[in-house]
């Protein structure tokens, strides 16, 4: 069974950072789209960035493109989802999911964790 767990979060001021992990078990990362999504209170989830595994090749939502950077380690299996100049609109539970290639589509993406909550203050 494929399994993706979110970790990272935390509290943190408007304008600071946090990288957050992605821990991936069950399946090798080559030919995988691994994707990062959050869920504001109140809000529907949103994709925000997602990395395909065997070239790198990464897209970003509007709204953190320039802000957030998606990377993968291979090696570890693991993804991760670097978060700079923080809002507090990003106040959000982070999640981690994989696709078998890269989709728009959230029902693609499988292995969902319990996600890791992120709070930005003003």
């Amino acid at each position: 069974e494929v399994q993706l767990q979110a970790s990272g979060g935390g509290l943190v001021q408007a304008g600071g950072s946090l990288r957050l992990s992605c821990a991936v078990s069950g399946l090798t990362f080559g030919n995988s789209a691994i994707a990062w999504f959050r869920q504001a209170p109140g809000k529907e989830r949103e994709g925000i960035a997602c990395i395909v595994s065997d070239n790198d090749d990464t897209v970003y939502s509007d709204s953190v493109k320039g802000r957030f950077t998606i990377a993968s380690d291979n090696a570890k299996n693991t993804g991760y989802l670097q978060i700079d100049s923080l809002k507090p609109d990003d106040t959000a539970v982070y999640y981690c999911a994989f696709a078998t290639s890269y989709s728009t589509r959230e029902s693609d993406y499988k292995g969902w964790g319990q996600g890791t909550l992120v709070t930005v203050s003003s």
